[in-house]
């Protein structure tokens, strides 16, 4: 984790030399660093997670013991690896390893081996180790078990990767997958909360509480409650296998610890001496133990274990004191290690939470980003792994309880290793997991939600495509809320989650973006040595007396374990001590560690105390140490308690004591890419974001080796001459996502109006904003018709339905032209000789781009699966839409010929004509300023610098380009005559014109567009259905209704919801009113007389009083099914 020069070399300015260099465009020696870190924290964590986090998880597998035929067998792992991803076994092939290039285009799962060594023992007596796949595994792309990692540009490109490949993915079915990054409470950090829904679970519960989520070294989380009752008593409470317990927080210390009464009292009143109430609670608490007869630990013990057996699913020869320690150990405190540890930790909480409910201290926010940190993908991939592994133990058992007639009287290795490969692998669960991003857990892993865990990492651009892996989302849960207090932005996450860059809407405040510079720890480092540096500095251990009273010492806490105690005078030094070794990396004090001291005010404020956290997942960002001039990782609830300057003159002596590395580094990746961004309203930057990730671009570079469903691509696109430097740092202009274009401010014609914009008609036929689309079929024989086994593409010979347009192998050739109706392709049978042909649906004229003849995992797939990719091209039209870098979206309303449209004095016609009205309301002062500067910069051939906060009130833009536009001769203010194209006269207006850079969306008319004038109808109702793709009707509502109603066009109405939807013609008796009831007579036996068949209402009797109405259809139904739940429809017809 080298953070100390990554950002101190960033360009001073961007420049085009990238663009005019000899060997733009070969490969470099090795992938820019600034791109790949970007999915640090996803590669990081799976690489984590897959070496040191399978040992931990491996060696926190529970062994698993049963008794078969009166022996007690135990299952235990010895440890577990994951392989590369290679070919399956007996396949025939050139090379074992497999590449995720292939996965995609064949549309399978990037996978690897899990082997487990698994030992078992009969009655105690170890039988030996048996080595055992337990299935396949998703593999994340450029991790340690990638075939990818480490490799250069140009064995990437090789490979049929991107030069830049970044990785952090997984393939599943063909498909990228990223596991979301979701915001989770701290690990291991009490938080005081207050919840009125708690006064519900029982009598006596108040709404205080502090709930605290414990984490192990291999990341299994067990929630944990403290309650505070409103006679003084506190609950402990815990979820074990997705069911709440509740437990009386004395039995809990009193099994944990075989302390007398008074000692365990003696540390619950440290800091509270002199609270007579308090005092008197705790006695309380353990009075209730000892009316329950539990004198002893061992008692307690056995108390629980009655009580809680029957929840555990121990084995019938587990003692109750056995049951007893598995509950401390699997749902109390769970990441402390020791059961003094826990105590002394549960004794802290308790003191916490009596000075919350007494308002002695403030409530935690548990929306404030100083009491979260973000689940990692590694950190889900291995939690759900240990519960697969743990249930693979069970699903040998039923496995074994299934076969039990059938297996010898002595269970061999052998009969156990038949057992084992018919019991369920972890293959299913694992591309579940990824494929639908949803969770089938029976504990929950600790979690709040089970669904939209991964997300697809579609390619529409790359801005997009980035912004998947810098994404952290609060989670579903909070989707539904009504409150607005999780959305807010608040004060603690500057610099960490961008402020700018959420999307707006329904997801606005929940799904956050990371800034530019903020990482997430992944390593964990052993903290041993830690405790005995802190009591060197002079922290008191937890077991021992501190000089001062309690009531003057802070409690020392290092990642949830209370370490001791330190006297308030010693307490600064030694935070400053301990950032001193931090900074300088000395006494093994880890770069990445946090150091929060939380003072006393006099005051209620948060809970004192010097917390220190070295564990993994927390967000950290790099800022500059004053005292000692060097970078410093500084932590999201550290951060809280210093003073961070972020320019020079802001820096006050002995006050401030860090700075920002740069002013914007409070602004996500994405947010940094919108140039002048200080100067215009902040919703118009938020819409750029989301704009940004909706650009037609340039996604990637190996059009050719993809298949996935639609791409985008951008024929033309620029380079911008006016760009921040961020833009240079991340090197897009690989994936450039737009074109600079002469803008004119100018309202003409009208047809410019709300939005609107005018493209100049030769600008267009030069091939502005000129792009396409690529679509991917994937055709697989033995899915189109199954069960057959001859099918293989290809034509008959003289075919009249193949028109000569397909090849002899069946497929159409590369280069063809493919309109509606066209043979697409052809597969023949070869058990009957007969041939079948596909045509080409779409309406759309398409081009053929290229064909992939693709196989199946076992490499036997013959000629059966190919994948063909079309390119449609889709030149702007009236109706697309298009925006700058500023949010201003308009959509083109007039391709303008270039004889009308107005030119200056040197004859320069405007590419674009904008609309000045688009900028009052708007503000979006920062397009001005990049038109002026994008016109200086065309003029003298420079690239300007567009980061925010370069330019101020002393130094402002204006001047700064007025005076470089003067210098080439044009007007300061970047305004020039103008000459109407209509008349030849002179504007009176001078016309404000520059270059600014503009994208084209990827929302286009042509996959928007929906017409229909007869189709397809409802079964059930006969009324047209909806929806684009059948060619469908737009739905006429309710709203539409009232409009014709307030117009009073009656007969409009009649045409549209009668008419043109399900006008029918029925009978109905006049008499009785029925619809139902008349019916055809039945035919007398002269077959001759059918045709005159009368129609007669059965109730009646008569066919004289039948007559014939109009009515629409689905009355008619709606008649039926009333009649179904016997109610009868009379009709008064007149």
């Amino acid at each position: 984790m080298d953070f100390s020069t990554k950002w101190s070399n960033l360009p001073s300015a961007p420049s085009l030399k990238k663009l005019t260099q000899v060997g733009f465009g070969a490969p470099a020696e090795r992938q820019q660093a600034a791109v790949q870190d970007l999915v640090k924290a996803h590669i990081e964590s799976f690489d984590q997670a897959v070496t040191e986090g399978l040992c931990r998880a491996v060696q926190a597998v529970p062994p698993f013991e049963f008794m078969f035929r009166n022996d007690r067998i135990t299952l235990a792992y010895v440890e577990a690896t994951i392989q590369k991803p290679v070919v399956n076994k007996a396949s025939v092939c050139n090379e074992l390893r497999v590449f995720p290039a292939e996965c995609r285009g064949r549309c399978c799962t990037y996978r690897g081996k899990l082997v487990a060594d698994v030992s078992w023992s009969v009655n105690g007596v170890p039988k030996g180790i048996i080595k055992q796949a337990l299935g396949q595994v998703p593999i994340m792309v450029k991790s340690k078990l990638c075939n990818l990692h480490g490799l250069s540009p140009k064995e990437l490109i090789e490979h049929h990767e991107e030069a830049e490949e970044m990785g952090g993915y997984f393939i599943v079915n063909g498909i990228e997958k990223v596991i979301r990054m979701l915001i989770m409470p701290r690990r291991n950090y009490p938080i005081a909360m207050s919840r009125p829904k708690w006064k519900s679970r029982g009598q006596g519960y108040t709404q205080y509480g502090i709930s605290i989520r414990c984490v192990r070294d291999e990341h299994t989380a067990v929630n944990m409650n403290l309650h505070y009752l409103d006679n003084g008593t506190v609950i402990l409470n815990f979820i074990y296998q997705k069911e709440l317990f509740f437990l009386p927080l004395g039995f809990a210390l009193k099994a944990l610890v075989g302390f007398t009464d008074y000692q365990i009292y003696q540390e619950l009143v440290k800091g509270q001496e002199e609270n007579s109430f308090y005092k008197s609670c705790v006695t309380e608490m353990l009075r209730l133990v000892m009316e329950e007869g539990c004198t002893t630990r061992e008692k307690v013990l056995d108390y629980l274990g009655v009580r809680f057996r029957v929840k555990m699913n121990m084995p019938q020869w587990y003692t109750n004191e056995q049951c007893a320690r598995f509950l401390l150990s699997e749902c109390i405190c769970i990441h402390l290690k020791s059961d003094a540890e826990k105590f002394y930790q549960l004794c802290l909480m308790t003191r916490k939470l009596f000075t919350f409910a007494k308002q002695g201290c403030l409530e935690d926010n548990p929306d404030s980003l100083m009491c979260q940190e973000v689940l990692t993908p590694g950190q889900l991939y291995l939690m759900f792994l240990k519960e697969k592994l743990t249930a693979w133990f069970v699903s040998v058992k039923m496995s074994m309880d299934k076969r039990s007639k059938k297996l010898p009287s002595e269970i061999s290795i052998e009969t156990l290793m038949k057992l084992f490969n018919n019991s369920s692998d972890l293959t299913k669960p694992f591309e579940y997991l990824l494929a639908t991003g949803n969770l089938n857990s029976k504990t929950g892993l600790g979690m709040l939600q089970n669904t939209g865990l991964s997300v697809v990492a579609d390619k529409l651009n790359f801005i997009r495509y980035l912004s998947h892996f810098r994404c952290v989302h609060r989670g579903a849960a909070f989707a539904k809320m009504r409150t607005t207090s999780v959305r807010r932005l608040l004060p603690e996450s500057w610099g960490f989650l961008c402020p700018v860059h959420t999307p707006d809407g329904e997801p606005c405040g929940l799904m956050n973006h990371m800034t530019a510079h903020c990482e997430i720890v992944a390593p964990a480092h052993m903290t041993t040595s830690i405790p005995a540096l802190l009591c060197c500095l002079g922290v008191t251990p937890v077991d021992t007396t501190p000089g001062r009273p309690y009531v003057d010492c802070y409690p020392v806490v290092l990642d949830g374990a209370m370490v001791g105690w330190v006297e308030r005078e010693l307490a600064p030094g030694l935070s400053e001590s301990l950032r001193r070794f931090k900074v300088q990396k000395e006494k093994r004090v880890p770069p990445w560690t946090e150091i929060v001291l939380v003072p006393q005010t006099g005051k209620a404020s948060m809970y004192p105390g010097l917390f220190i956290f070295t564990t993994p997942c927390r967000m950290v960002r790099p800022v500059r140490n004053l005292a000692m001039g060097m970078q410093e990782l500084i932590g999201t609830f550290e951060q809280v308690f210093l003073n961070v300057g972020i320019f020079e003159d802001e820096i006050e002596k002995g006050v401030t004591t860090h700075q920002e590395l740069f002013p914007h580094s409070m602004l996500s990746v994405v947010a940094n890419f919108i140039p002048y961004s200080d100067h215009n309203q902040s919703p118009r930057n938020m819409y750029q974001c989301q704009m940004g990730k909706q650009t037609m671009g340039f996604p990637l570079h190996s059009y050719q080796d993809r298949s996935d469903n639609k791409l985008y691509r951008l024929q033309t696109p620029q380079s911008p001459l006016v760009r921040p430097r961020m833009y240079d740092h991340y090197n897009m202009d690989n994936y450039p996502i737009g074109t600079n274009a002469i803008v004119a401010v100018i309202s003409y014609s009208g047809y410019d109006m709300e939005d609107a914009m005018i493209v100049n008609k030769s600008s267009w036929e030069r091939g502005f904003a000129h792009g396409c689309v690529y679509k991917s079929e994937l055709v697989d024989l033995d899915e189109k018709v199954k069960g057959e086994d001859g099918l293989v593409f290809g034509v008959q010979p003289g075919d009249p339905k193949v028109n000569g347009m397909l090849d002899a192998d069946g497929l159409p050739s590369i280069g063809a032209s493919l309109k509606n109706g066209d043979p697409f392709y052809s597969y023949i049978n070869l058990n009957t000789g007969k041939s079948f042909v596909c045509f080409y649906k779409s309406q759309e004229t398409c081009v053929v781009d290229n064909i992939k003849v693709c196989s199946n995992d076992a490499g036997t797939g013959r000629f059966k699966r190919v994948c063909i990719t079309v390119r449609v091209p889709r030149n702007p039209t009236i109706g697309d839409k298009f925006a700058s870098r500023h949010g201003q979206k308009g959509i083109l309303s007039r391709l303008w010929p270039a004889e009308d449209m107005p030119f200056t004095e040197s004859g320069m016609m405007p590419d674009i004509l904008f609309n000045p009205h688009g900028f009052p309301s708007r503000m979006t002062i920062g397009m001005l300023i990049e038109s002026m500067a994008g016109k200086s910069a065309a003029l003298h051939g420079l690239c300007h610098d567009a980061t925010p906060f370069t330019f101020s009130e002393e130094h402002s833009a204006l001047e700064h380009f007025g005076k470089m536009l003067q210098a080439a001769g044009y007007n300061f203010y970047g305004t020039e005559r103008l000459y109407s194209g209509m008349s030849g006269l002179e504007l009176e207006a001078d016309i404000f014109i520059g270059v600014v850079y503009y994208q084209r969306l990827r929302h286009m008319v042509s996959d928007k567009f929906q017409v229909r004038t007869t189709g397809a109808r409802d079964k059930v109702t006969n009324q047209p259905v909806g929806g684009r793709n059948i060619q469908g009707g737009i739905r006429f509502g309710e709203m539409e209704r009232d409009a014709l109603l307030a117009h009073g066009s009656s007969f409009l109405l009649h045409d549209r919801l009668f008419n043109c939807s399900d006008r029918s013609v029925a009978q109905v008796c006049v008499d009785c009113g029925s619809l139902l009831s008349p019916l055809l007579e039945k035919p007398p036996p002269a077959w001759s007389a059918t045709c005159h068949r009368r129609t007669v209402c059965v109730l009646c009797g008569k066919s004289s009083a039948v007559d014939t109405v109009s009515v629409p259809y689905v009355f008619r139904y709606f008649v039926a099914e009333l009649a179904a739940m016997n109610i009868k429809v009379k009709l008064d017809v007149k």
